[in-house]
């Protein structure tokens, strides 16, 4: 009799081959193992993993032609481990710098009754280097609607958690090389430089705490973006084309008005730079290292002005402010490192998210019926501008587009035809 022991027993999937056949020309069962199935379950996982969360950094150009024309710097220890040396420098620096005065001044007592947002600034510092949101977008929702403490005071801590934690994200990007869009950082600093000075000392008080509270127009930014994506064929570029002196002056007002939002709420620069490079400029989500720099750069003249010219950061503020900053040297440069490896629609995809659980985190809050028809009405009317400049952004990259197929053809045109003998 046949052995049938469990032994030799095997177990297989009987599937038909389309392209296999016996020396007749009839069609044959190709016989996979469950091992087999099992392995191609695993490569697709994989392949999913490796094209939406590991798919790449962006590199500056000229890093890659150096790399492309000098082979042995390609191979040395700096350039192999340029990645870990970047996140560990701020870390370290840091650390460093916080361990010392702390032993000094005995922080440690503060932990017992301001661990709150030490434990918050975990997931905000993630947040903050691996999207155009900012840290502020986690720590002042956080601090106003659930810890009760006034605006001014979240503002505050804002900004100068964000000053060590966005920096030193900012020092991870440039160490890495990661590839940035210099005339938003460099624009938008300056017109946030006066909108974060201007909306302190004249705009900051004609708002109360509760109207702060609601300022929804970064939830329209994602439907807005969320529209746009649904088109998956569409053309994105890694920086601004054909830049000239009109787009230098929006990227100006841009800046200002970002400081306004960042003089109200403690960021908003960032996700304002942001909305306009990917809807108008047609830029990649994979410019959120651009936002995480910029925004650095803001919340230093924030806290800068705030502390030194206006003199009025409370006590409150330092003592959550000196318990935090450990936890942010150390996850804002993670999340900046992760997220230069995502596809752009999970960057986007994480900008959703965060909106949507700011709105509902307000609603939770049982906010009276006159600001939630005060929030809607910011939310629709935001979602009809963020529209408008999406159009303009398409009519844009048509343009753009027309363009480079011209150099292109022009190129093809100029190169010297070869002469056969």
């Amino acid at each position: 009799m046949e052995d049938r022991s469990s032994d030799q027993k095997i177990v297989v999937e009987v599937k038909m081959n389309r392209f296999g056949a016996d020396n007749n020309g009839c069609d044959v069962p190709e016989l996979e193992t469950s091992a087999m199935l099992e392995k191609k379950r695993g490569t697709a996982v994989g392949r999913f993993f490796k094209k939406y969360f590991w798919e790449g950094q962006n590199m500056e150009e000229r890093l890659l032609t150096e790399r492309s024309e000098d082979s042995t710097r390609a191979d040395s220890w700096q350039e192999r481990y340029r990645k870990y040396i970047g996140f560990l420098i701020p870390f370290a620096f840091m650390h460093t710098i916080w361990w010392t005065l702390a032993i000094k001044y005995n922080i440690f007592r503060l932990y017992p009754t301001r661990y709150e947002l030490p434990i918050t600034m975990i997931f905000g510092a993630t947040v903050a280097g691996m999207t155009s949101e900012g840290g502020g977008a986690v720590a002042f929702p956080v601090m106003t609607l659930y810890l009760g403490i006034d605006s001014i005071t979240a503002r505050d801590f804002s900004l100068m958690i964000q000053s060590c934690g966005m920096t030193s994200a900012a020092f991870t990007i440039i160490w890495m090389q990661i590839q940035l869009e210099w005339h938003s950082i460099i624009l938008c600093s300056i017109g946030s430089t006066v909108g974060i000075a201007f909306g302190f000392e004249f705009l900051d008080h004609l708002l109360t705490g509760d109207e702060k509270k609601m300022l929804f127009v970064w939830f329209s930014f994602a439907m807005a973006l969320y529209i746009l994506n649904r088109n998956t064929d569409r053309r994105t570029f890694q920086t601004i084309q054909f830049f000239n002196y009109r787009k230098a002056i929006v990227l100006l007002f841009t800046g200002f008005v970002g400081g306004l939002c960042s003089s109200f709420a403690g960021s908003g620069v960032d996700i304002c730079s942001f909305s306009l490079l990917t809807l108008y400029f047609r830029v990649s989500e994979k410019a959120t290292p651009t936002s995480v720099v910029l925004m650095a750069i803001n919340t230093c003249v924030g806290f800068f002005w705030r502390q030194l010219i206006m003199e009025d950061i409370s006590t409150l503020a330092w003592e959550y402010f000196q318990c935090s900053v450990p936890v942010v040297v150390l996850f804002a440069p993670l999340g900046s490192f992760l997220s230069s490896h995502f596809h752009r629609l999970v960057l986007a995809s994480l900008v959703y998210i965060l909106e949507v659980l700011a709105l509902v985190g307000f609603l939770f809050t049982k906010p009276e019926l006159r600001l939630c028809l005060i929030g809607l009405g910011i939310i629709v009317f935001s979602f009809i501008f963020f529209t408008v400049i999406a159009r303009q952004g398409l009519k844009f990259s048509r343009k753009v587009e027309a363009k480079l197929y011209s150099k292109e053809k022009l190129q093809v045109v100029a190169e010297p035809v070869k002469e056969t003998n």
